[in-house]
């Protein structure tokens, strides 16, 4: 019960800060993909919750495994009632009840996604994270107009990146991690006016674009993908970054002197990448940060102590790399590790030969970030 109740809280707040869309509900009806609604002898309160009876239907006879019978009850014209389903006040129409939040989260769910679920046009929450569905999303999700949050993490979809969710202008919260996507990330996507994206775990593979500085979230993971490219300089960022995971991906190049202006970040993983040179000192600006990890790359030079002084620094994992010195203070963090470098007197290092060779041959960085070795 207090569940159901937070989510109609969550729901009605976010219709709150969404722009209103009179003519959404009656495009997705002209669209020529999407069949006429046809009146039928069950009674609806409104028209809206006819569309929504219609999509419902289609979607319980797109799945083919619920383990948990949570559709056991999508029967009948009280759709406010199905299980996972949550009505509220239209916010063009404070008079008439819609469908604003569908919520199928762990359910061991499998089916697919049908094109009928466009005639959700007031939808503000669309979460079915995992389960089992697989095909793609549909394209008259461009309809959803309304749609303030669309997580389908952790399932089975596949195809390329779907480019619908670049068409939705009220979304703030995309989530498609741990699925089969593939290929490309378009560019627009850093762009949007996102708070939060999550699309790591996929099997994209695309380079660093020029406009990703202008993405305006708070939390960014791209990790476990096949991003490459120079590391970029994200100092655009500050003051509204709070996360960024690119771990395990394929970045090159040096950390720009401009990463010391994400004031506000407090988790910062650039680890398993192929990242090179010393850690700029202008990283003992970042006052926020937690959580530091920069372990397997080639980074090289001393740790500079104001990183290790960082008021709030908890965790620092730098292991895995060609330090050649730490300060003290890194010494006393909570939680550090420091091994496979070559810092003097330190257990668990390299190699006096494996460190000799690597540090033989110094990087030399530029101002664009990307690193010369000589």
């Amino acid at each position: 019960m207090m569940r159901n109740t937070f989510l109609h809280l969550c729901l009605l707040a976010i219709f709150c800060v969404l722009l209103l869309s009179k003519s959404s509900h009656q495009a997705v009806q002209d669209d020529q993909n999407i069949p006429d609604l046809k009146q039928g002898d069950v009674y609806f309160p409104n028209p809206r919750l006819q569309s929504a009876f219609i999509a419902l239907q289609a979607l319980k006879h797109a799945i083919v495994s619920d383990p948990n019978k949570v559709t056991s009850n999508w029967y009948g014209p009280d759709v406010c009632s199905y299980n996972g389903v949550y009505c509220s006040p239209a916010p063009d129409a404070p008079h008439i009840k819609t469908v604003s939040g569908i919520d199928l989260n762990h359910q061991n769910i499998a089916g697919t996604l049908p094109y009928q679920l466009g005639y959700l046009t007031d939808l503000a929450l669309f979460h079915i994270n995992s389960n089992r569905f697989c095909g793609t999303i549909p394209e008259t999700f461009k309809y959803m107009r309304l749609l303030f949050e669309l997580d389908v993490s952790n399932n089975r979809f596949s195809g390329k990146f779907p480019w619908v969710v670049l068409y939705l202008p009220s979304l703030k919260f995309l989530d498609i991690r741990f699925n089969e996507f593939y290929g490309d990330v378009p560019s627009r996507l850093f762009d949007l006016k996102l708070d939060a994206v999550f699309i790591n775990d996929n099997k994209f593979r695309f380079t660093i674009p020029k406009n990703f500085a202008n993405s305006t979230v708070s939390v960014l993971v791209l990790a476990n993908n096949q991003l490459n490219g120079c590391f970029p300089d994200m100092g655009k960022m500050a003051g509204t970054l709070n996360e960024i995971i690119l771990s395990n991906n394929g970045l090159n190049g040096c950390l720009p002197p401009g990463i010391g202006k994400l004031n506000q970040l407090t988790v910062f993983d650039i680890s398993s990448n192929n990242l090179v040179g010393p850690l700029p000192d202008t990283m003992g600006n970042m006052n926020s940060l937690e959580q530091l990890n920069v372990a397997h790359n080639k980074f090289s030079g001393n740790i500079p102590p104001s990183i290790c002084s960082l008021p709030r620094l908890e965790n620092f994992t730098y292991s895995y790399n060609y330090f050649c010195g730490e300060p003290q203070s890194c010494l006393k963090l909570p939680d550090k590790d420091d091994k496979k470098n070559c810092i003097p007197f330190r257990p668990l290092q390299r190699s006096f030969m494996e460190c000799s060779s690597f540090l033989s041959h110094p990087v030399y960085c530029n101002s664009f970030g990307c690193s010369l070795r000589h």
